[in-house]
This record gives structure tokens, C-alpha cells and sequence, in this order.
């Protein structure tokens, strides 16, 4: 059994945003993102597949659809499979996401 200790696997890349594999298999993947400020993931869709964005460190922007909305710790939403999709870490602060995607493109 693969057990992951969060603490130890977060990573930052100051050139853009940093995606650390925790789980991948054929159907799912699970990747924590790293955002510094400033830093983003392109508003982006996916037609078959389902994300789920986690928040367990800073406050985000979140487009899922034509919303936007920030998001903070302990906050969780989903980005139906054909919706558009993003983030923005528009603060001071680093941005620390789960992030859930199934089936995996």
C-alpha cells in the first residue's frame, strides 16, 4: 500500500506551477499543486473527465464554468467533465491544491 505524507512531497517551482504525481493509474489520477503568487493554471477543459480541486494551504481563484470564486482551506469543487476549468493564486501567499481527476484523460 502507497501511503503519501503531504508535508514532505510539497514542492515549488518559481518559473511556473508545480504539479507533484501522488496517484496515477489507467482510470485516476491524484497531484497536489504548488502555485506561487501570481502563478496559474490555464482556463482549460477536459470533454470525459471529472476534477475535483482541494484547498489545503492559501486562498485561490477558481473558474469552473462561467464562476469564479476564491476558494481557502478546507474548501472543496468540482469541474464537471466539458466545463471550463482554473486557477489563480492571486495573493501574497503560496497556494497548496489537491487536485482529483477521473476518468483520467
Amino acid at each position: 500500500m502507497k501511503i503519501v505524507k503531504l508535508g514532505d512531497v510539497v514542492e515549488f517551482n518559481p518559473e511556473k506551477l508545480k504539479k507533484v504525481g501522488l496517484f496515477d493509474t489507467d482510470n485516476f489520477f491524484c497531484d497536489i499543486y504548488c502555485f506561487e503568487p501570481g502563478q496559474s493554471q490555464k482556463v482549460h477543459s477536459h470533454g470525459e473527465s471529472d476534477k475535483i480541486y482541494y484547498v489545503l494551504k492559501g486562498r485561490g481563484l477558481v473558474t469552473v464554468g462561467s464562476e469564479e470564486k476564491e476558494l481557502g482551506p478546507d474548501e472543496i469543487t468540482i469541474a464537471p467533465a466539458g466545463e471550463d476549468h482554473g486557477v489563480l493564486n492571486h495573493t501574497q501567499d503560496k497556494l497548496v491544491m489537491l487536485v482529483f481527476m477521473a476518468p483520467k484523460p
